[in-house]
């Protein structure tokens, strides 16, 4: 047990002859044990060209859709439940499942967008009617009645109809009829400003704008919340008419139909306003059914990335193996530590079993020159120390393992630069927590930060208790002075009642002096620097 601590593992170099059936349970066998580095027998050979290549990219396409389930499930803010590796659903069941779930929640978002849309546009034609029939109402009001409707406007669904009616009228002269037209709809408020020049532009001044601020609402484009206004242009012209759908069009604005009658308006708005209750119902029942539909991806997300990322790795290894000439058996190298012997023959034959495999793998050791990869067994408590001395270079085969002496030297080190006694409590009471927690904590999946702090548990504990030991040392808690073992008995011959009297007395005498002159060193007076005399 001492020699493990001290040196690397024994290693010897081993080749596997797999039956092709079983190739893929022995990998996973193999893979479980965990104690075989694969040499990669084809390296003249691309990605592309290698036996598994199809099966990889099939896992490479899971884990795409375990993608997608992630990132939709973060915008519904649903947290994946933990969860473990199921063996009794093949990785074929799993991809039909996922290509199920993938095209539901799919079909589900967009029918949820498209709902989502049309209630934003409902929304705008709302206020759409709510602010123009004032608009119209302040032009009547101002210059008469409008009149004579003629050739209403239909653009898409999207802009209103025309007027055949002077706008206004002055008193006193008639103007005569006027054919004149009007857009309606909405734009983002932060626009409006330039679109009324750029209208005013075209037009060479021949139009009229009205705009109001309707405060943030659901752009139904971009579904995401935004200041806009209620605006409606009134024209002549088919050419004014055409320039004003084009400027539309430019700055983003959404057109809507509005009739002029006000018995229209009225019923217009009934019709929007009931149309409005169905959507929304309709809507949270949609938005329940996707929640529905998430939670089940959330209950099983964790146990699927697990698995995919075990087959992924399978045949990754897989395609490092070299296939015999009669396509019946796949021949495999690996280093395998000495004292694992046993255990990957038991893996072996039971991956063979559970294949149905005609014939067992034969294992057998190979006599090699290469110099053997460095393999430690480091303990929870060596592990963590085991990975900071490795980032920095791991020792050759068979040599003395640094990471011992690591053990003690590192928390030292730290604790002499820290030492203070009521923080390295603290930071042993947490060293503590984890350390009571741990065996709850490593069935779960820790964020990035916790998990951090969790893997090195045991490097915080060792540097809180040497911390202890020279924050009472040197006699400080909280960068407070302590006096646990008393005071120095070291004393200062100018630290007595006399000496601090007679200071005071020079001090406040200007005719003495305050200043004591000390004989100088006899060494330094005559001894020689660089052949220069002192």
């Amino acid at each position: 047990m001492v020699m493990e601590l001290w040196r690397s593992e024994e290693m010897m170099l081993v080749q596997l002859i797999i039956p092709a059936e079983a190739a893929r349970d022995t990998m996973a066998a193999l893979g479980d044990v965990g104690l075989l580095q694969f040499k990669d027998l084809n390296p003249d050979k691309s990605p592309f060209q290698r036996t598994y290549a199809n099966q990889v990219k099939v896992c490479d396409e899971m884990a795409r859709k375990l993608r997608f389930f992630e990132a939709e499930l973060e915008k519904a803010e649903i947290t994946p439940r933990n969860g473990m590796l199921i063996d009794a659903v093949s990785v074929d069941e799993v991809d039909v499942k996922l290509e199920e779930l993938e095209t539901e929640l799919i079909e589900v978002n967009s029918n949820s967008e498209r709902l989502q849309r049309s209630y934003s546009e409902l929304v705008e034609l709302q206020l759409v009617l709510e602010k123009a029939g004032a608009f119209f109402d302040e032009a009547r009001s101002e210059g008469g009645a409008l009149s004579e409707i003629a050739n209403p406007l239909s653009s898409g669904g999207g802009i209103g109809g025309d007027i055949g009616a002077p706008l206004l009228e002055s008193q006193g002269r008639d103007m005569g009829m006027a054919r004149l037209g009007f857009v309606a709809g909405v734009i983002p408020q932060e626009k409006i400003s330039a679109f009324e020049r750029v209208l005013f532009r075209a037009t060479r001044g021949n139009m009229f704008l009205k705009q109001s601020a309707v405060g943030a609402v659901v752009d139904p484009t971009s579904a995401e919340k935004m200041e806009k206004s209620v605006f409606m242009v009134f024209f002549a012209g088919e050419n004014a008419r055409a320039k004003i759908l084009k400027i539309c069009e430019a700055f983003g604005a959404s057109r809507y139909p509005f009739p002029e009658e006000v018995s229209r308006q009225q019923q217009m708005y009934g019709e929007v306003t009931s149309r409005l209750l169905e959507l929304h119902t309709t809507n949270e029942a949609a938005q329940r059914h996707r929640e529905g539909v998430l939670q089940g991806i959330a209950n099983s997300l964790n146990s699927w990335s697990i698995q995919v990322k075990r087959e992924k790795s399978v045949y990754h290894h897989l395609n490092k193996l070299s296939i015999d000439v009669t396509r019946k058996c796949l021949v495999a190298e690996a280093w395998c530590p000495t004292m694992a012997r046993g255990r990957v023959q038991e893996a072996l034959r039971s991956a063979a079993e559970q294949a149905s495999a005609q014939v067992g793998t034969i294992f057998q050791p190979l006599a090699t020159s290469e110099q053997p990869p460095t393999f430690y067994v480091a303990s929870k408590v060596q592990g963590a120390f085991q990975m900071i001395v490795e980032a920095y270079g791991v020792a050759r085969y068979r040599e003395a393992n640094p990471a011992v002496f690591t053990i003690v030297t590192f928390p030292f080190m730290f604790a002499v630069m820290f030492g203070d006694l009521g923080h390295a409590i603290l930071m042993l009471m947490f060293a503590v927590f984890m350390i009571y927690k741990e065996k709850q904590w490593l069935k779960q999946e820790l964020n990035e930060m916790v998990a951090m702090a969790f893997g090195g548990r045991y490097v915080i504990l060792y540097m809180a208790l040497f911390s202890v030991f020279c924050g009472i040392i040197y006699n400080e808690a909280f960068s407070i002075p302590m006096s646990i073992f008393g005071f120095s008995h070291y004393t200062c011959k100018y630290d007595t009642p006399e000496a601090i009297a007679a200071w005071e007395a020079a001090k406040n005498d200007p005719s003495q002096s305050c200043i004591e002159v000390l004989p100088g060193d006899e060494a330094y007076l005559t001894t020689t620097t660089f052949r220069m005399p002192p």
